[in-house]
């Protein structure tokens, strides 16, 4: 099943780049609106079987037939399989990378049916078990999607010292789609 026409994307984040041509947008100047091949079909099934999990239809047929990041909403889409090349510094999006690839991590159950909104506090690392951070808004605020239970697909915002942990979109297709739209 066809979800993503990669041309359609790659041409709307093409004049989303030349419409904002001195990166002010917010996150343009970290993700640049680069996109990065897609993965090949074989890359995405190992990284499914090692981790255990299927990847929901949305997020899987972007990467395998558009692009693995990094052109995307807030900071930019994070790749998948392989850590973000441009990363000559450490940046603290880098560890929320690291982590969720911890063996079993991702195919742990995610905790949550509800919202949990207001502050958290520290750790979160008991709440985004079974999710993969897409994204990093700034100020410690990540977009994770939803990989298994009753609300795998989703795309829920994780903002631990005042929004908590709520459901955002209702898939990737939404969320990207969101950005796209946009500017």
């Amino acid at each position: 099943m066809e979800i993503w026409d990669p041309g359609g994307v790659r041409a709307r984040v093409s004049e989303m780049a030349a419409r904002d041509p001195r990166r002010e947008r917010f996150g343009a100047d970290t993700h640049r609106y680069e996109l990065r091949a897609a993965l090949p079909e074989a890359e995405v099934t190992a990284f499914e079987e090692t981790h255990g999990i299927p990847l929901p239809l949305a997020y899987r047929s972007f990467v395998t037939r558009v692009g693995d990041g990094p052109a995307g909403p807030a900071h930019g889409l994070m790749p998948l399989t392989r850590p973000r090349p441009e990363a000559d510094e450490d940046w603290a999006v880098d560890d929320e990378w690291r982590e969720d690839r911890l063996p079993g991590r991702l195919a742990a159950p995610f905790p949550l049916t509800e919202p949990r909104p207001g502050r958290l506090g520290a750790p979160t690392g008991e709440l985004t078990a079974g999710t993969l951070m897409l994204a990093e808004e700034g100020c410690g605020i990540f977009m994770r999607l939803v990989l298994n239970g009753p609300r795998a697909g989703e795309i829920w915002r994780l903002d631990p010292d005042w929004g908590g942990f709520t459901p955002a979109f209702a898939d990737f297709r939404a969320w990207y789609g969101d950005w796209l739209r946009r500017l």
